[in-house]
C-alpha cells in the first residue's frame, strides 16, 4: 500500500486537516436539502465578494465575482480571469441534492389511533435503512398567496423528532425471508408523527389535533401540502467517526461533501488565468432531470449572460467557451470497505485516505452511460495535480458487472467539453450516515484549489 495522506503531512498539516473538517462537519449539521446549501453557499458568496450577476451592468474584468441563482436549488460562481471567456473555462461541477424521503401532496392520515406521514423516497436507497432511526422534517411550503413557511424540525436539542417504525424481531420471521430488497417496502415508509386525540372529536380525532398543532405554529392548513416541499432526514449533527477522529460520519456526504470543498475552492479564488467557476446543482440522484437538474440549459443561459457582458452573447461564442472549456465532475466515489472487499477490484479501487479519487468512467457493464474522460485531458489533470503535490488515486466504481453508477459528467462533456470525474470516496453511500476521511476531504479541496489553477 502506498503512503496516505496522513503519513504525507507534519504536525501543522494534520491541523490543517482537522480544523477543515471540522469546518465542513459544521456545515453539514447545518445544511441538509438543496435549498439549505443554496442559501449558505449565496451567503458564504457574498461574504467572499460576490455579486448577484442580475445586478451587475457594464462588462466584467478579470477578477470579478459573481453569482446565480436559479429556483432556490442552483447556485452557479464565477470568478473572471485575464482570458476571454470564449478561451475556456475551468469548470468544478457537483451535486447538492442527496436520498431520502419526500412527504407526498397527500400525507397526513389517522390509523390505528396515530397520525402518520405518506412519503415518497428519492433516489436509490436500501429502505430497510431508514426506519428505526430519528428524522427531520426540512422543506417549505409555498401558500396560494405567494408566501412561503421554511420547515425545520427535529435538529434543536429540545425539537421532538419523527421516524419510521419497524417490525419488532418477535414478530418477524415472515419479514426476515424477504429479500433485502422487499424487506421494507417503499409505501410502508410512513413516518410516525402524532398519537393525541382532540376532545370531543370522533372522526379522526388524533390528525385534527395535529392540523391544529401545525396551524397554531406555522399557520400550515392541510390543504397546503400540494405546494410544499418537505424532505424528511436523519435528525441531528454530523459526527467525529473513529478513535483517532480521522473520520466524519454523516447524512448527505453524496455529494455535499465535493460541493463544499469545491465552493471552498472557488471562494479562494483571485485573479485566475481562465475563468473559474463551480455548479451546484439539483435532482442528480433522479437522473438530472427538471428546470434545477444538470439536464435543464440553465448553465448555457447563465453562460450566455456572461458573454452579453462582453458582447458576444450568440451561439458561436457560446459554443467556443464550451468547446474550451474543462471539467471536473465534482462527486464522491465507492471507498472499499474491508467487510465487502469482493465487489472491487482491488488494484482500481479507491481507499480512505488516499486523497481524491479520479474515475476515468462510470457507467455499468460496459461503460454504458459514462463519460470515459479522454486521456490527452487526464495527463493535463496529473500535471495539474502533481505541480500542486496533491495526493491522488484512481478507481472504477466497483468490480466489472457487479453494478455501477453515473454523475452529471457525460451531461457536460455533450456540451464538447472535456470532463472527468473526480470525487471524494465514500463508505455507506446513499445510506443515512455516511462515512468519509477528513484527510481525503481536505486534499479533495486542495486539489479542486489546484485544478482551478493549474489547468491551461
Amino acid at each position: 500500500m502506498n503512503k496516505t495522506v496522513w503519513e504525507k503531512y507534519d504536525e501543522k498539516g494534520r491541523n490543517l486537516i482537522s480544523t477543515f473538517g471540522e469546518e465542513y462537519r459544521q456545515f453539514l449539521s447545518k445544511v441538509k436539502t438543496e435549498r439549505e446549501f443554496v442559501c449558505e453557499g449565496k451567503k458564504m458568496a457574498e461574504e467572499a465578494g460576490f455579486r448577484d450577476l442580475k445586478f451587475v451592468t457594464g462588462p466584467l474584468k478579470p477578477g470579478d465575482r459573481v453569482y446565480a441563482v436559479n429556483r432556490g436549488k442552483n447556485l452557479c460562481l464565477f470568478v473572471i480571469g485575464n482570458q476571454p471567456l470564449t478561451e475556456g473555462m475551468n469548470i468544478l461541477g457537483a451535486h447538492i441534492d442527496s436520498p431520502r424521503m419526500d412527504l407526498k401532496q397527500h400525507p397526513l392520515y389517522e390509523k390505528d389511533g396515530l397520525v402518520l406521514l405518506d412519503t415518497h423516497y428519492y433516489g436509490g436507497i436500501k429502505k430497510y435503512q431508514w426506519v428505526a432511526r430519528p428524522m427531520a422534517l426540512h422543506g417549505v411550503v409555498c401558500r396560494k398567496d405567494g408566501s412561503k413557511v421554511f420547515v425545520n424540525i427535529g435538529e434543536k436539542p429540545d425539537d421532538p423528532v419523527v421516524g419510521v417504525s419497524d417490525l419488532l424481531i418477535h414478530l418477524a420471521a415472515k419479514q426476515m425471508e424477504k429479500k433485502g430488497s422487499t424487506v421494507v417496502e417503499g409505501e410502508a415508509l410512513n413516518v410516525l408523527a402524532g398519537s393525541i386525540p382532540m376532545a370531543g372529536e370522533e372522526k379522526d380525532p388524533v390528525k385534527k389535533y395535529l392540523l391544529d398543532l401545525l396551524k397554531q405554529e406555522y399557520d400550515i392548513e392541510e390543504d397546503d401540502f400540494v405546494s410544499a416541499e418537505i424532505e424528511v432526514v436523519p435528525a441531528g449533527e454530523a459526527r467525529d467517526y473513529g478513535l483517532d477522529r480521522s473520520m466524519i460520519l454523516g447524512y448527505g456526504h453524496d455529494d455535499r461533501v465535493c460541493a463544499y470543498t469545491s465552493l471552498r475552492a472557488i471562494l479562494e479564488m483571485q485573479n485566475p488565468e481562465r475563468t473559474s467557476c463551480c455548479i451546484l446543482t439539483d435532482k442528480e440522484e433522479i437522473g438530472s432531470v427538471g428546470a434545477t437538474g444538470m439536464h435543464s440549459r440553465w448553465f448555457e443561459m447563465v453562460i450566455t449572460s456572461l458573454l452579453a457582458h462582453e458582447g458576444k452573447a450568440d451561439l458561436v461564442h457560446l459554443n467556443d467557451t464550451l468547446t474550451n472549456s474543462m471539467m471536473l465532475s465534482s462527486d464522491v466515489s465507492a471507498a472499499v470497505d474491508p467487510n465487502y472487499e469482493d465487489v472491487n477490484d482491488l488494484k482500481n479501487a479507491a481507499y480512505f485516505g488516499k486523497g481524491i479519487v479520479f474515475n476515468k468512467y462510470t457507467g455499468s457493464r460496459g461503460k454504458s452511460g459514462s463519460n470515459d474522460a479522454n486521456p490527452e485531458f487526464i495527463a493535463k489533470v496529473r500535471k495539474a495535480m502533481e505541480d500542486s503535490d496533491v495526493m491522488f488515486q484512481t478507481a472504477e466504481l466497483g468490480a466489472v458487472d457487479v453494478g455501477g453508477g453515473g454523475t452529471i459528467a457525460y451531461i457536460l462533456a455533450q456540451l464538447n467539453m472535456d470532463v472527468i470525474d473526480a470525487g471524494i470516496a465514500v463508505q455507506n453511500m446513499h445510506a443515512p450516515c455516511e462515512i468519509v476521511s477528513k484527510a481525503d476531504v481536505y486534499e479533495g479541496y486542495r486539489a479542486y484549489k489546484a485544478f482551478l489553477t493549474n489547468i491551461r
